[in-house]
């Protein structure tokens, strides 16, 4: 008997559950970036599921698991679903188009675009709890309550088969592919793609790419542990922040995943920022997990490799948009936050601000500090928050502030 054997997945039911979806999802283009590309030293392809209708890949999961219910007899009364929002938002279009009933539960922190969108499209949201785990809880409950199928974010073949047509796609627009890297949460995603790659070329490399402050699956191909994550765990990337690993993706991932590294939320940020400059397009903080893992130079490949990036989705708070391109900006040395003291007295202020212009800086904000514990009487502290090139760029500043007697610190500084 083969891996695959052993699994109820098989290509011909990859390629029947694509069939049924075709007409419901977008098939979303693999473009070749050609700055990142020129950056990295190797081809990348950039898997644009954020353009997917609902803005990420989890509407192809919940079709599909939505449209085999519908063949089953008798049909149901309604579907809910626990998400932080991707998976709310899909499962509640899907059940729209049937005229389905649909419920989700939401954590109450879920972000507010994701709840105003599962209720445009019609769906009864419920925000319960502090994590997806108490969501799923609630969700779980009210399916025995209300007599509803409960449809799982990930740990379900159907959802799964139903992911797959991502990878289906991925490899009929690029076969040249060798390497593949998805973000990794409940491993949904991960589970469909590798399979539809792995079932018609084992020798396609596949990465997925977690968090670093939660990482449950980060032993896992290693002695099959699933790591428990630390109490008031926070990442910027919320639609992976999954603590309860499937266990049928397990049954995957150990199959066909090849590696699994890990970003942090200062990756995760100046990510955000080069997909918004390089395409123009916006990825949330789980869509670029992947393109975060290649630029820290967290997976190895080499010069003959194609990769090809999965941006699983889009659905970014607009409030945090802001935040995150600060965040990234400063973690990459493009922004600077720096409190000079000077004597405070004419003209000391415009000589340090003479100072910045001469280095080509740009000055996007300027605070005064009198009076306070920390500054002595008769100076003042003034806090500039300016744009800068790179960090040695801000070196030349605190050097030239230095040189002139002025005492500075990078309020910015890791």
């Amino acid at each position: 008997m083969t891996a695959s054997s052993a699994l109820p997945l098989d290509l011909p039911a990859l390629l029947a559950a694509r069939e049924r979806i075709r007409d419901a999802v977008v098939h979303t283009a693999q473009w070749q970036n050609d700055p990142l590309s020129e950056e990295l030293g190797v081809p990348i392809r950039l898997k644009l599921e954020n353009l997917q209708r609902t803005g990420s890949f989890k509407l192809r999961g919940a079709t599909h698991r939505i449209g085999r219910l519908l063949e089953a007899r008798p049909r149901p009364s309604g579907v809910v679903a626990a998400s932080a929002g991707n998976h709310a938002q899909g499962v509640a279009r899907a059940a729209a188009q049937v005229g389905l009933r649909a419920v989700v539960v939401m954590p109450a922190n879920a972000p507010l675009t994701k709840i105003q969108a599962c209720r445009k499209l019609g769906a009864d949201v419920r925000l319960v709890g502090e994590n997806l785990e108490e969501a799923a809880d609630e969700a779980l409950r009210l399916a025995q309550a209300e007599g509803l199928t409960f449809i799982h974010p990930y740990d379900d073949w159907d959802v799964i088969a139903g992911q797959a047509s991502c990878g289906l796609e991925m490899l009929e627009d690029a076969p040249d592919t060798t390497l593949v890297v998805v973000p990794l949460g409940g491993g949904g995603l991960i589970s469909g793609v590798a399979l539809a790659l792995k079932l018609q070329n084992p020798a396609i490399r596949v990465v997925g790419v977690q968090t670093e402050a939660i990482a449950p699956w980060r032993r896992f191909l290693a002695d099959g542990s699933l790591e428990a994550a630390a109490p008031g765990a926070h990442t910027i990337a919320d639609g992976i922040k999954v603590k309860r690993p499937g266990k049928l993706t397990r049954q995957v991932i150990a199959r066909y995943v090849d590696e699994i590294v890990t970003v942090d939320d200062n990756a995760i940020a100046e990510a955000i920022v080069a997909l918004l400059e390089r395409t123009r397009t916006i990825g949330e903080g789980a869509g670029v997990v992947g393109l975060a893992a290649l630029m820290q130079k967290k997976i190895a490949f080499g010069a003959e490799d194609r990769v090809t990036v999965v941006i699983s989705g889009g659905n970014v708070d607009m409030t945090v948009v802001g935040r995150s391109i600060d965040y990234g900006l400063a973690s990459s040395g493009r922004l600077m936050c720096v409190a000079v003291t000077i004597p405070d007295a004419p003209g000391q202020l415009l000589a340090v601000l003479r100072t910045v212009a001469e280095l080509g800086m740009n000055v996007r904000h300027v605070e005064h500090r009198r009076g306070e514990l920390h500054v002595a009487v008769g100076m003042t502290e003034i806090i500039l928050q300016m744009e800068t090139r790179d960090f040695e760029h801000q070196r030349q500043l605190l050097a030239h502030l230095a040189a002139e007697g002025l005492a500075a610190r990078n309020l910015l500084a890791l």
